[in-house]
């Protein structure tokens, strides 16, 4: 008989807790504590249980403490569950769960659980140290080692950063190493340890003083593949085209100085008849000799000469007309200019 309400009442609490009796229809609600999970003794922290709908009842539990704490939350949907001072005792993980005020046959899913850990002032720190010390290649093998007063407890190493513990032992004396294998980068950081009784699970030691893992290059992000070459060879393409652009540029200014010095010099017009020029009476014969029927080649004249045109003369044709005779087919001899001033009014000076 008594087997059998033993089976009985295992089988109502399996089906209660695999939601088959009791309505399980809630999805699991969301919990936390604030302000931390780590909390010295003496100090105060709360849990926090969040549910989907209204009008839920929340329950707090510990294993160990059954319907541990109550909360009726009508209008909102997150109960709050304080714990002002803390205690030894009150270390532990904790879970919820609710259930509709009106109709307490239609639960939550648990929720997942969150632990408290009450830190002892009272236990005394350990102490940690590293090796190799120093800066650290990447690639090398670093152990940190934890040293505590006691034999029967846990060790744990933490990060500076991060809430959870990196790694945890249970070492066979005083004393526990962690071996970080192939160091890299993500590596570098202060450290730390601590310690918990194994029959006080929940209570931990002070934590160690702090080491630092210095990882050689950690300041310096590692580059992506090829991309110094590909810097190198977009600066160097940047560089020869100013170095061409400045070429072309002073290319073009050279070609608009020798453009412009070209410009300055006298240019070819048109020739004058000789028979408008009339030397002066004055001036030597060779002027008023000149055949007037030939006009002469001029030559170029400047805009700013002052009225001067330049007459070539044929030493070959003043020679025929002087003496009667046909000009020999001698070379070409050399040219003589005259200066004429021609005035603006159209006189000849």
């Amino acid at each position: 008989m008594a087997s059998a309400l033993t089976v009985l009442l295992l089988g109502c609490w399996l089906a209660r807790h695999s939601g088959v009796w009791g309505g399980r229809e809630y999805h699991k609600p969301t919990i936390w504590v604030s302000p931390s999970r780590v909390v010295a003794l003496g100090g105060s922290v709360t849990i926090r249980c969040e549910g989907q709908y209204p009008g839920m009842e929340f329950v707090l539990r510990k294993p160990g403490h059954p319907n541990l704490q109550v909360q009726s939350v009508r209008d909102g949907t997150v109960a709050e569950f304080p714990i002002p001072r803390l205690s030894r005792e009150d270390g532990g993980s904790y879970t919820c769960e609710y259930h509709s005020i009106t109709d307490q046959s239609r639960w939550s899913y648990l929720s997942d659980p969150v632990e408290i850990i009450v830190g002892d002032p009272s236990l005394p720190r350990p102490s940690i140290s590293l090796s190799p010390s120093g800066v650290t290649a990447p690639g090398a093998d670093v152990t940190i080692q934890c040293q505590g007063p006691r034999w029967d407890v846990r060790f744990f190493l933490h990060k500076a950063g991060d809430l959870n513990p990196q790694q945890h032992m249970d070492p066979a004396g005083a004393g526990a190493e962690f071996r970080i294998p192939t160091v890299g980068r993500q590596h570098g950081g202060s450290y730390s340890c601590s310690y918990r009784p194994r029959s006080e699970p929940f209570v931990f030691s002070q934590p160690s003083d702090t080491v630092q893992l210095v990882v050689a290059g950690r300041s310096e992000p590692p580059a992506p593949p090829g991309l110094t070459s590909l810097t190198i060879a977009g600066v160097s393409a940047a560089a020869v085209g100013l170095l061409l652009l400045l070429l072309l540029l002073v290319a073009f200014v050279c070609f608009r100085k020798t453009r412009a010095r070209k410009g300055a010099t006298p240019r070819p017009s048109s020739t004058i008849p000789l028979a408008v020029l009339k030397a002066p009476a004055q001036q030597d014969p060779i002027y008023s000799s000149i055949d007037e029927g030939k006009e002469t080649q001029t030559l170029p004249q400047e805009p700013d000469s002052y009225g001067l045109t330049y007459a070539e003369l044929n030493h070959q044709a003043l020679q025929a007309k002087q003496g009667g005779l046909a000009p020999a087919p001698d070379p070409v001899q050399p040219s003589v200019y005259a200066a004429i001033n021609v005035s603006q009014g159209g006189s000849l000076q």
